[in-house]
């Protein structure tokens, strides 16, 4: 039966995004990476949160918890409560800036404003370094899923089905068809979470009356070096969350600056989903045996608390918040392989050649998710040390602060390379965030007082080509 009920959904799904696809009077490159600039404030808001809580939030939340005790929750939900706040104010200048430069992608916006086509190419390669982890990501917490499922025996023919479904949205719809496809996904992730929680607070309710718990969970605050640890990552992910190349070409689609703040005003109410995971993964560690694989938590307390058809459903859910954001991901690399990396591929035909490298993409990290995830998990930590360097690129644009293409660069990679090699040395700094120490860097190169005078030079001269 939850094959039955989790393939109907998928086929919902479809219809949904091809729904998307016969609402489009027209479907141009504008139309599949940005919607045209078009969407409304409450479909801005259900895109970037379908992206934003993905299958990280019913997977990967409950798992760091049962594994790692309250610290985890605490930077966990203290850079999303910081990143929203941040959002208000920075989203809405992110878009105009944008529109200005009539930017698709994210190098367009780097290359237009420095006036380097050279430094366009070079952030389009670092954004790919940053994403490809994080698409990659998705198929194994989609592989996580269908485990849980009983489809452990096949898992490469339903990652493959996965990828087919991927593909599928940005064919049919781009960017469009995933805010369709989102609307379904939101109202299966909030179910499936709020009836695990609410069927765990009420069995602990029971059960802890008569019944001896199996295990006496010891949930410490967190201390030392730990909570350093939590308030250095709360700022430096929550000061960088929207300038990451995964959540920034977001807000591309907007109608408006205001549709963007208008979005974010709304943007903490969908946390309140994660109190009920909380109360799933107390539920388990206080009631429930040992379990060998954190990653199956959540559906584990499922399968006790909930019957087969609303597991079923859970289940549905977090798929789609895979498939929404490899798809999304897939798609903005793709564009930047063809229209920033290798411009001349899709001179002719664009559509086909986006659609090309999202293909080549999809089947690159399915292969890797089968040979070799345990390297790409670790491809994932570096790459969330890239993708907030790009935070010094966004302050220079926000701010008007006169740097060259030559020292943005200079501060963004090393940076970038400040945080890995302080992550790979494992060097402890007091439990400091590798990565803010690398923003730090970075920042510290790129508004150098040295470098004012000669950048106010040169910055808008067209020599200036790194």
């Amino acid at each position: 039966m939850t094959g039955v009920i989790v393939a109907s959904v998928l086929l919902l799904s479809l219809g949904a995004a091809w729904l998307a696809r016969v609402r489009s009077r027209h479907m141009s490159v504008e139309t599949l990476l940005v919607a045209d600039r078009a969407l409304p404030a409450p479909m801005l808001f259900i895109l970037t949160v379908g992206e934003i809580y993905s299958i990280g939030s019913i997977v990967a939340f409950p798992a760091g918890l049962y594994g790692h005790g309250v610290s985890y929750g605490y930077w966990f939900l203290g850079y999303l409560l910081l990143a929203f706040p941040v959002g208000y104010f920075v989203g809405p200048a992110i878009w105009q800036r944008a529109k200005q430069y009539d930017a698709c992608t994210l190098p367009e916006v780097f290359g237009r404003h420095f006036k380097s086509v050279a430094f366009e190419r070079l952030t389009a390669w670092a954004c790919v370094i940053a994403l490809v982890p994080w698409g990659q990501f998705q198929f194994i917490g989609l592989r996580s899923v269908l485990d849980t499922m009983g489809f452990s025996a096949t898992p490469a023919a339903g990652l493959a089905g996965c990828a087919v479904i991927a593909f599928a949205y940005v064919a049919l719809g781009g960017v469009r068809a995933s805010t369709y496809v989102a609307f379904l996904k939101d109202v299966l992730m909030l179910f499936g979470i709020a009836a695990v929680g609410v069927g765990a607070i009420c069995m602990q309710y029971k059960l802890s009356g008569g019944h001896a718990d199996i295990v006496r969970p010891t949930l410490a605050l967190p201390s030392g070096s730990s909570l350093v640890f939590a308030i250095t990552t709360i700022l430096y992910q929550g000061i960088g969350f929207y300038f990451q190349p995964s959540v920034t070409p977001y807000l591309f689609t907007a109608r408006s600056a205001q549709a963007v703040r208008k979005a974010m005003i709304f943007m903490p109410l969908y946390m309140l989903m994660y109190p009920f995971a909380v109360f799933a993964t107390i539920f388990a560690l206080r009631f429930l045996p040992p379990l060998s694989n954190p990653n199956a938590v959540f559906f584990h307390v499922a399968g006790v608390l909930l019957p087969p058809w609303m597991v079923a459903l859970a289940a549905a859910g977090a798929v789609l918040a895979g498939l929404l954001v490899l798809a999304a991901t897939s798609l903005n690399i793709a564009a930047m392989m063809t229209r920033n990396i290798a411009p001349k591929l899709g001179r002719r035909h664009p559509k086909r050649a986006i659609n090309l490298a999202v293909v080549l993409f999809l089947v690159l990290a399915l292969v890797a998710t089968a040979h070799a995830p345990a390297i790409m998990l670790t491809a994932l930590n570096v790459s969330g040390y890239i993708g907030i360097q790009f935070a010094s690129l966004w302050f220079l644009i926000l701010t008007g602060w006169p740097a060259s293409a030559r020292i943005a660069g200079l501060g963004l990679f090393s940076g970038a390379g400040v945080a890995i090699a302080l992550f790979a040395s494992g060097v402890s700094l007091g439990g400091v965030n590798p990565g803010l120490i690398g923003l730090l860097a970075n920042c510290a190169i790129v508004f150098c007082p040295l470098w004012r005078g000669r950048s106010a030079v040169h910055v808008h001269t067209k020599k200036d080509l790194l």
